[in-house]
């Protein structure tokens, strides 16, 4: 398959401390991807080890400015037009391969970016509803048309023009929590960067803003989003979803009071170039 290919593709990974992930990241790509680049900042464990232990991995570490612009810095360490952006705890689908392999083998692409659906799994179940899914963003790209965009910790990619592709067949396979305890842990850590982005940019603490919002994101999830048909999942994802928003009005009280100034559960390098 590979002499049929008319282009090349680079994928784009971002880690720190995923040695739990990233083997089998890395090894979910391999069939598809010409180089794959791993964009570290600083990882404590074997993250560097495994991931240097394939010889298609070009591995460099950069200090932690934040998701979008760290998955910057990655796409643009890439030498191929086409990218596809990973993160560590994600995984291409067997279907969703075959579908790139389909696409790299084409005559004639005009497109300038194609939407992939994301499945996560969590609690035991893959997620099908609760606003986790199909949550299709692009994440098969041409480098020069685009951009990481968004308010941190939630990027999405934008094209900055040309034609749209459709949505490829296959899903990102996502593991990103262990347990719930992982998700409470990853809220507090995203209400924290959350807080303190939206503060820096002037956002004041509203108390009714507060109180009325929690109650609005759960029945979002639960009713709107349908989160009732994921089972006991889906209504502990909205309650959590509902928390989660609590939390970053909270923070930014504490910071508008001058309790603190910086949240103590987010990394010190957090925004710094």
């Amino acid at each position: 398959m590979e002499g049929k290919r008319k282009r090349k593709l680079s994928v784009a990974i971002i880690t720190f401390n995923e040695e739990k992930h990233i083997k089998d990241c890395i090894e979910s790509v391999l069939e598809i991807a010409d180089e794959i680049i791993v964009l570290d900042s600083f990882s404590t464990d074997r993250t560097k080890e495994i991931a240097e232990s394939y010889p298609s991995v070009h591995f460099s570490a950069s200090p932690f400015p934040g998701h979008v612009e760290q998955k910057n810095k990655a796409i643009a360490l890439c030498k191929n037009g086409w990218v596809l952006s990973l993160d560590a705890d994600e995984r291409v689908d067997p279907t969703l391969k075959e579908e790139i392999l389909g696409f790299l083998e084409k005559e004639d692409i005009l497109e300038v970016g194609f939407k992939i659906a994301r499945l996560t799994k969590h609690m035991g179940r893959w997620i099908k509803h609760s606003g986790w899914y199909p949550q299709r963003r692009y994440r098969l790209f041409q480098k020069e048309f685009a951009t990481w965009v968004g308010e941190n910790p939630h990027d999405y990619i934008e094209l900055k023009q040309g034609k749209l592709g459709s949505v490829m067949r296959g899903d990102i396979l996502h593991f990103s929590f262990v347990d719930f305890s992982a998700q409470i842990y990853t809220i507090n850590q995203f209400s924290s960067i959350v807080a303190y982005t939206r503060f820096s940019k002037g956002q004041k603490f509203s108390v009714w803003k507060s109180i009325l919002k929690p109650f609005g994101k759960f029945i979002e999830i639960y009713f709107f989003k349908f989160g009732f048909l994921d089972g006991i999942p889906g209504l502990y994802i909205a309650l959590a979803s509902s928390f989660s928003t609590f939390l970053k009005y909270a923070k930014i009280y504490e910071l508008e009071r001058g309790e603190i100034s910086f949240p103590s559960n987010v990394r010190k390098d957090y925004g710094k170039k």
